[in-house]
Formats: C-alpha cells, sequence, structure tokens
C-alpha cells in the first residue's frame, strides 16, 4: 500500500471481491457529516452505510441536500471554494478526506455521472479512451473502448460509428456513452445524480436495465426525484427531508430514514417517509 494514495490498494482488492446480493460489506462509512457552503448549512447530521455492490437512492424534495451528499462522496465539493465538510467519511475503512489522499484519485475510483449527458466534443471513440489515456492505463486502447461500451450497453448502436462526433447521438445513449467513459477507468464506485430527468421513458428504461446489470460489479449510488424509480432499482433507499431554523433563515437537508428499499416503500418506520412515499406531501 502506498503511502501517497492509501485508497488505491484498497479499492482495487474491493473490486476483485464479488458479494452476493445485499452485500452487508461497507463502502462508504458516514457519521456525523454536515456540509456549509460558507456559513450556510446544507445537510447536517448525515449517518449511513453506503454497501458493496448495492444499488443506493438518495430521495426526497427538493432542497433537501441530496446532490451535496452524493457530491462528498467523491469530493466534488472541494472543487466549490466556499464548501466546508466536516464529520467522518470512511470509504473501504480509510478516511476519504485524510491528509494523504489525492482528491483526483478519489475521483478515479468514485465516478461520477450527471443529470444532463456531457459527452466531450470528439468521437464516440475518443470519449471513451480519454480517461484511459489520461491515467495512463496499460492495455490495447480499441480492446479498452470496446469493452467500456459493451458494458454500457451500447456497443450495438454505435460500433460502426465510432468516429462520428458524440454530439450526434441521442440524449440516452449520450447518457449511456457517459457512463462508458465512467466505466472506461474501472473505478469501485459509481455516483449518479439524477442520471434519468432529461431522458425519454424508453431510455430511461434502457439506463435502469444497465444499473441492474453494473451493480454486479460495481458499488452505485443514485440521487433520484423519481420515487417510482427508486422502488425498481435500488437495494437501499435514504430518505431526506428539508430542515428550518425557526425564523426560516436556513435551511439543511437531513436523513428521516434509511433502510432497505422494500421497508422504505412498504411500511416505512417514520410517518413522514410515509407521506412522501405516498405523495401526501411532495
Amino acid at each position: 500500500m502506498t503511502q501517497e494514495h492509501p485508497s488505491i490498494a484498497i479499492a482495487a482488492q474491493a473490486r476483485g471481491h464479488h458479494a452476493p446480493p445485499m452485500s452487508r460489506e461497507k463502502v462508504f462509512e458516514i457519521e456525523d457529516l454536515s456540509v456549509h457552503y460558507g456559513d450556510k448549512p446544507a445537510v447536517k447530521n448525515i449517518g449511513m452505510d453506503i454497501l458493496h455492490k448495492n444499488i443506493t437512492a438518495l430521495i426526497g424534495p427538493s432542497g433537501c441536500g441530496k446532490s451535496t451528499l452524493i457530491r462528498c462522496l467523491n469530493r466534488m465539493n472541494d472543487l466549490i471554494p466556499s464548501a466546508r465538510v466536516d464529520g467522518r467519511l470512511l470509504y473501504h475503512g480509510e478516511d476519504l478526506y485524510g491528509p494523504n489522499v489525492d482528491p483526483i484519485q478519489v475521483r478515479k475510483l468514485i465516478g461520477m455521472v450527471f443529470q444532463k449527458p456531457n459527452p466531450f466534443p470528439k468521437s464516440i471513440y475518443d470519449n471513451i479512451a480519454f480517461g484511459p489515456r489520461i491515467v495512463g492505463m496499460a492495455g490495447d486502447m480499441d480492446e479498452i473502448v470496446e469493452g467500456a461500451l459493451r458494458r454500457a450497453a451500447i456497443w450495438d448502436e454505435v460500433k460502426d460509428r465510432l468516429n462520428d462526433n458524440a454530439f450526434g447521438m441521442s440524449g440516452g445513449q449520450q447518457q449511456r456513452l457517459c457512463i462508458a467513459r465512467c466505466i472506461a477507468v474501472e473505478p469501485d464506485v459509481i455516483l449518479m445524480d439524477e442520471p434519468c430527468s432529461a431522458l425519454d421513458p424508453i431510455s430511461t428504461g434502457k439506463i435502469e436495465d444497465l444499473m441492474t446489470e453494473l451493480k454486479e460489479d460495481y458499488s452505485i449510488v443514485i440521487v433520484t426525484h423519481n420515487m417510482q424509480q427508486a422502488a425498481r432499482v435500488s437495494d437501499m433507499t435514504a430518505f431526506l427531508i428539508v430542515e428550518l431554523t425557526a425564523d426560516e433563515r436556513e435551511r439543511w437537508g437531513e436523513i428521516v430514514e434509511y433502510d432497505e428499499t422494500e421497508k422504505i416503500f412498504t411500511n416505512p418506520s417514520d410517518q413522514r417517509t410515509e407521506d412522501y412515499v405516498t405523495g401526501k406531501v411532495g
């Protein structure tokens, strides 16, 4: 294990371990996590264990901090100068915010797929090859590109036009391309921040099927406003709510309940969860 990047060896070891469905092995352990932007709180008192090779969904109303929370998991909030992260966040048992952890390496191991497809203004081939080239991955680049596109269930649609500009693809294809680009560098975890919100129902179905397949090899965390989507694809679900000070000058997100998805949607422990998942409150 290197001293500079302690997460690298651990994550590589984790990728070699094939856990059964609903593994109880922890990939993230979050304890008393809070995020502030300047002096304004965004989320407070977050505590949850995210499990290995499961799909974990974060649901809740707008403004409850779902995107802020998921961005803590690969240190994307580091890119916001005013952001401050407090508490404890362990990744395979290591402090993700420890002094010897390189955030660039973190983002290689913990990839992100964003709300809107964001392919590079390059060919389909070069979109996938970009990451492996940057990190100096060994192996035949054609095989790396084909492998990533196959795992993202889009190879058959693009194999005859790999040199075409990625902007010529449909929105759903672009999003699957972005997933392929993410997995081309062999991450351990895939974060997805509302990956289907800009897509039509058919494309959404393809992304959901893809997530279920990718769970065999990756731990996935998804933010979604679509409760039906969370119920369809996730193993675990966290419901967040917006809390307000008495004068309503400050608002932040907190977790109300975190449990197996089936329980969250059929027999939640908290009345606020039941009101949200049944549509009584939005």
